[in-house]
């Protein structure tokens, strides 16, 4: 075998090999070492990856991957993407939209959501995809996952292959298929906060070729905040519930027909939002300070579940046309809709200028409504032509989206301290309308990529050219704002309609070089972009253009010592053009400015910065001992814009406001290890891993701006530092001596050592300063049984 330290010296030869432009290390030397390492049997384990259409090692594929397995989710005790908040992957944030469980926001590289981005008209500028299927919207996100078998993420932009919506990156979820044998895979659990999460895997025999896979989760946690009123929800609970089923096909070996079937129910309230320092304004006696992570509200309101109910199916074909042909099918069709009733704001409202607070109403109920239906259909060629591998498809999706929305106060102080209040009992039915909004989008598409591999260099180079045309198209209508009608410019009071379309041509071009069989490094310019829309919480419900992100990235991918250490590194810099900004300006009716505002988005003129390097080393030091640690620089700017809508005055500023990307640490990090130590009869397994972010802006707009320097400023705050440890411990592989059965314990802990920040952080000059704390140490048991 060859040694470690030799081993290590040809990786050294190789690098400065590239350094200095030579040819790499002959193909025979890179087949025996390769074989060596393969002998001993203690390296680490090939990771399959699908990001370019086809299943292919993550290390000779020439992009930006990180691959959470499902070995990783379980031992960070993964319920639904939510989970992922802490930093699995330190260039992917997911985060709550607002104080809401039941809609996230999904960045990568900093790109994906800058503002509001929960609305029928407006998209995300990450994909997330589940075996093939995009998901349209934010809202059902939060769902529990089923039996994961890969989370992809896929960054930077994607526009050629996956199209549309994936200027940030891509999110691939790759489920585990029926495998035609008889096995059974069940976990129990009980934790703190009343917890438990129980979740079942059952693969039945093949019966006329065609094999079945069930699989079932429930998971449920009381509230991390109580909430005094009696009868009413506490906060930031959730009760999850789905099946899956799948059934896969396979009545000759060169043709496929995959089924699946999903549907989930996710019950869950809002976030507690704590006032930690006051403002100017006067507050009432019973709004204190809360500084701190607190267990139960200062005031009781009245607060109602969240409910998303998510349903999907799929039917993939697949037919391996020719020995070198592949042709696919992927049609699905998918529906949701889902409540989202947030009251967990009360403390931050209890303020007003004179102190006295004799029925002053406060506790803002905001209760939205949102339905969505898509389908799509996607046609696939994957194949090999001499030394062209490439992918041909083509792509049809349309959904339809519609929303309302309604807010109104439920508590009223009867004092002037404003130490003593009543609640009143709303009929949400009676409740107006405030605003409403529908939207029909369709999107067509067509795209080709090729890699050729010259007979030069020992067939060492690759150069990839991909090429994506899209069109996309929104029709809707904007039917309330603020309770009544909107009226359009020419002074008309009615629903305004939104009647847009956008072509968009995304290139790609990727070139790699194979240094030896353990070290390739490559070269990518490529773009994407998010879809142009209009802003529902508009006035005229304009329509604003696409946004877009064009990247170039150089990257290098690395095994040695014997194959038991791996070095992923990449390197970016591109530019953001055309930045959906939004902008409040006055509600107008008659001809008159009013007092509550509307929102509305334009594209920014001029050019945004974006740069970055991603680093993963994963090393095996000793036999069943794992060390992986990864890194992300995020740098996003965006240049400062003028608001081009007049203010109450009626006065249109000149002044160029600065905008902060939102969502995005600057530095980011994480590390783990994790340990496996085979035993008589059983094996103990630990996990521990530590999650670092230097905070982000929640928020794009200063409160008040008034220019550069000036003393009257009050500038966006910066959320706090977080560092997050989770850990997971357990005696698995128990042998219990029938049908092959084994039996696992095991105790896990989220957030091991309850540390405490602020992740959302917003600040108003009257109401004071205000935010969401990450939630506190949960953990709990487990038992997991399988045959």
């Amino acid at each position: 075998m060859t040694t470690t330290s030799s081993r290590a010296a040809v990786t050294a030869a190789s690098l400065l090999l590239v350094a200095l432009g030579a040819a790499p290390a002959s193909a025979a030397e890179a087949v025996a070492a390769e074989a060596a390492a393969a002998a001993d049997g203690s390296g680490l384990d090939e990771i399959v990856v699908t990001a370019q259409k086809r299943r292919e090692n993550l290390q000779t594929t020439p992009i930006s991957i990180s691959v959470l397995r499902n070995d990783d989710l379980i031992n960070r005790h993964v319920t639904s993407l939510v989970d992922l908040g802490d930093g699995a992957i330190p260039s992917l944030k997911i985060a709550p939209f607002y104080s809401r469980n039941s809609a996230l926001i999904v960045n990568i590289r900093g790109i994906g959501v800058l503002s509001d981005g929960n609305q029928p008209a407006r998209d995300q500028g990450v994909g997330v995809y589940i075996d093939g299927v995009y998901l349209g919207r934010a809202q059902g996100l939060g769902t529990a996952l089923f039996d994961i078998e890969n989370i992809e993420v896929l960054k930077g932009p994607q526009g050629t292959l996956f199209g549309r919506n994936t200027e940030g990156g891509a999110v691939s979820i790759v489920t585990k298929k029926p495998t035609g044998e008889f096995h059974f895979n069940g976990t129990g659990g009980l934790g703190n906060f009343g917890s438990y999460k129980n979740e079942v895997h059952l693969d039945l025999p093949a019966f006329q070729n065609i094999a079945v896979k069930v699989d079932g989760v429930i998971a449920h946690r009381d509230p991390l905040v109580k909430n005094p009123l009696a009868g009413a929800e506490g906060f930031n609970q959730y009760d999850k519930r789905g099946l899956h089923i799948e059934a896969l096909w396979k009545p000759s070996t060169d043709f496929s027909a995959d089924y699946s079937f999903d549907i989930s129910r996710d019950e869950s309230t809002p976030l507690y939002l704590n006032l930690v320092a006051p403002g100017t304004n006067r507050q009432a006696a019973i709004a204190t300070i809360q500084p701190d992570r607190v267990r139960t509200a200062n005031v009781g309101v009245p607060q109602q579940l969240s409910v998303g109910r998510v349903q999907g199916h799929r039917l993939t074909l697949e037919w391996d046309a020719m020995p070198d042909l592949t042709l696919k099918s992927i049609s699905s069709y998918r529906k949701l809709k889902q409540g989202q009733f947030d009251n967990g704001s009360a403390s931050t409202s209890m303020s007003n200028t004179t102190g006295v607070f004799t029925g002053f109403a406060f506790a803002r109920n905001s209760l939205a409504q949102f339905k969505q239906d898509q389908q799509s259909q996607e046609l696939q060629a994957i194949g090999d032509v001499g030394r062209v591998k490439f992918v041909v498809g083509a792509l049809y999706y349309r959904e339809h989206v519609e929303d309302n929305a309604q807010a109104f106060n439920t508590n009223t102080f009867t004092n002037a301290a404003g130490s003593a209040f009543t609640v009143a009992t709303i009929n949400p039915a009676t409740q107006r309308i405030d605003r409403s909004s529908h939207v029909t989008t369709r999107s067509i598409g067509a795209f080709g990529q090729a890699t050729w591999t010259p007979d030069v260099l020992d067939d060492a180079l690759h150069l990839t050219g991909g090429l994506r045309w899209t069109r996309d198209s929104k029709h809707g209508d904007l039917d309330l704002v603020n309770g009544l009608p909107p009226i359009d410019r020419n002074g008309v009071s009615g629903p305004i309609g939104l009647d847009a379309a956008w072509s968009r041509v995304d290139p790609m071009v990727n070139l790699a070089f194979d240094v030896s069989r353990d070290v390739h490094v490559y070269g990518k310019w490529s773009t994407g972009y998010k879809s142009g829309g209009a802003n529902s919480r508009s006035q005229e419900y304009d329509a604003f253009d696409p946004e877009s992100v064009s990247i170039f990235e150089i990257g290098a991918k690395t095994e040695f010592f014997d194959n038991h250490a791996r070095l992923n590194v990449a390197a970016y810099a591109g530019t953001y053009k055309d930045i959906q900004v939004d902008f409040s300006r006055p509600f107008e009716t008659g001809g008159l400015r009013q007092t509550r505002t509307t929102t509305s988005t334009i594209n920014a003129p001029g050019k945004g910065k974006l740069r970055g390097v991603e680093a993963e080393l994963t090393v095996t030091p000793l036999e069943g001992l794992t060390l992986s640690a990864s890194y992300a620089y995020q740098y996003v700017r965006i240049p400062a814009t003028v608001n081009p809508y007049p203010n109450a005055a009626g006065v249109i500023s000149t002044l160029a406001v600065p905008i902060y990307q939102t969502y995005t640490p600057e530095h980011s990090a994480n590390g783990a290890i994790d340990y496996a130590l085979p035993l008589e009869g059983f094996t103990l397994r630990a996990h521990l891993d530590g999650n670092f972010d230097n905070g982000f802006y929640a928020n794009a707009n200063d409160p008040v701006y008034l220019g550069p320097n000036n003393p009257a400023n009050v500038r966006q705050p910066l959320g706090d530092k977080a560092f997050i440890v989770n850990g997971r411990v357990a005696i698995a592989d128990i042998d219990v001596g029938r049908m092959d059965a084994k039996v696992g314990f095991a105790l896990w802990a989220r957030n091991l050592f309850d540390e405490q920040h602020l992740f959302y952080k917003a600040v108003s000059p009257t109401s004071g300063q205000f935010g969401f704390f990450n939630e506190p140490r949960t953990f709990g048991g487990e038992i997991n049984v399988r045959f």
